[in-house]
C-alpha cells in the first residue's frame, strides 16, 4: 500500500485522539468535520447554543496546524467586515489592503443566517473559487480555506434563510446534539476543576499532528481510495432518486453527487480502509443530502422530514453486491 496513504490514515487517527483531549463525546461531529476538511469542502453546523460548535472548530485548527478566525454574523454586518478593505496610507501615498477574517484557513461563520443576503453572498466566491475580490482586485485565499457556518435550529426570528445556491456550496450539514448524560456529567466535573475544555485548549494540551502545508499533500491522497464502478452507479442513483421522489419539490443537483463520492472516500480513510463500501455511501447520504432537498408543502404539513425521505430512498435503491 502507498506510504502516503498510510500517512493520511495515521494523521486522521491521531487528529481524532488529539481532539478527544478537549471535546467530550461528539465523535461523529468531529469525523464529519474532518471529512469536510480533508476533501477541501465546507460544512454547515446546526445545533442549539452551548454544544461546543466553536470549540470543535478551534480545536481542529490547532490540531491541523491552521489559523482560525471567527465572524459573528449580525444584521448590520457588511461584506467589507468579512473580506477586508483598502485603506489609504498617507505616508506611502497609496492604498493598503487591510485583510478581513476571511483570509484565515479555518473560518467560523457564527449564526450565518443572521446577516442579510448581501453579506452572506460575500462568502460565495470564496467558498467556490477560494478567491476574494476587493475593489476589483482578486486575492487568493489560503489553500486550506474551510468555512464552518453555524445555525441555531430553533430561533428563526430576525434571521435570513440561506439561499439554495449557498446551501449547495456546503458539502455537509452536521447536526450537533446535546451530550449524553455521562458525557455531560464528565463536563460538569471538569468545569469544577482546572481542566475544563476551554482551559485545556488554551493551556496547549492539544498538539498539532501535521503542519498546514502537509494538509494539502495528504488531501491529494484521497484519490487513491478505491471506489468500484458499481458503487459510483449506486450513489448516482441515490442522488437522482431525490429528484423523482413524490414528496420532494427540489432534489439534489450534480454537486451533491460529487460531494457524496468524496465524502464516501474520506469516510473509508477515517475507517482505516483503502476502499469504499456501500455502508460508507449510506452513512454519508443524510449529511450530504439533507440541506439540499426541499419537500413539497403538503408533505411538510403531514410532518414528513427530509431525513425520513432520504432513508426511504436508501431502502428503495438496490445495493450492489
Amino acid at each position: 500500500m502507498n506510504e502516503t496513504l498510510d500517512q493520511l490514515k495515521e494523521t486522521l487517527a491521531r487528529a481524532r485522539q488529539e481532539v478527544a483531549k478537549v471535546i467530550i463525546g461528539q465523535s461523529d461531529v468531529v469525523d464529519k468535520a474532518l471529512i469536510a476538511i480533508f476533501t477541501g469542502h465546507h460544512a454547515l453546523i446546526e445545533g442549539v447554543p452551548g454544544v461546543a460548535k466553536t470549540l470543535v472548530v478551534r480545536t481542529l485548527a490547532q490540531v491541523l496546524g491552521c489559523d482560525f478566525a471567527r465572524i459573528q454574523f449580525t444584521p448590520d454586518l457588511m461584506p467589507a467586515d468579512i473580506t477586508g478593505t483598502n485603506v489609504f496610507n498617507m505616508q506611502r501615498n497609496e492604498f493598503t489592503l487591510i485583510k478581513g477574517p476571511i483570509f484565515a484557513s479555518f473560518l467560523l461563520a457564527d449564526e450565518i443566517n443572521r446577516a442579510p443576503a448581501k453579506t452572506q453572498s460575500a462568502l460565495l466566491q470564496a467558498m467556490q473559487e477560494r478567491l476574494v475580490t476587493i475593489d476589483r482586485d482578486t486575492h487568493a485565499l489560503p489553500p486550506n480555506f474551510t468555512v464552518f457556518a453555524t445555525q441555531n435550529p430553533i430561533e428563526y426570528e430576525g434571521t435570513y434563510p440561506l439561499p439554495e445556491a449557498q446551501k449547495d456550496r456546503f458539502m455537509l450539514k452536521i447536526t450537533m446534539n446535546c451530550p449524553a448524560r455521562d458525557e455531560e456529567l464528565t463536563l460538569a466535573k471538569r468545569t469544577m476543576g482546572a481542566d475544563s475544555p476551554e482551559a485545556l485548549l488554551a493551556g496547549g494540551v492539544v498538539r498539532p499532528v501535521i503542519a498546514a502545508e502537509t494538509l494539502a499533500t495528504l488531501r491529494g491522497q484521497l484519490i487513491r481510495i478505491v471506489i468500484r464502478d458499481e458503487l459510483v452507479v449506486y450513489l448516482v442513483d441515490i442522488v437522482r432518486a431525490t429528484r423523482k421522489h413524490e414528496s420532494v419539490l427540489v432534489g439534489a443537483g450534480p454537486r451533491a453527487t460529487q460531494a457524496l463520492l468524496l465524502a464516501g472516500r474520506a469516510l473509508a480513510a477515517l475507517s482505516g480502509r483503502d476502499f469504499v463500501t456501500p455502508d460508507d455511501i449510506k452513512a454519508m447520504a443524510v449529511p450530504v443530502l439533507e440541506h439540499r432537498l426541499i419537500l413539497r408543502p403538503e408533505f411538510e404539513i403531514e410532518g414528513v422530514t427530509v431525513t425520513e425521505v432520504i432513508q426511504r430512498i436508501l431502502e428503495q435503491v438496490a445495493v450492489p453486491r
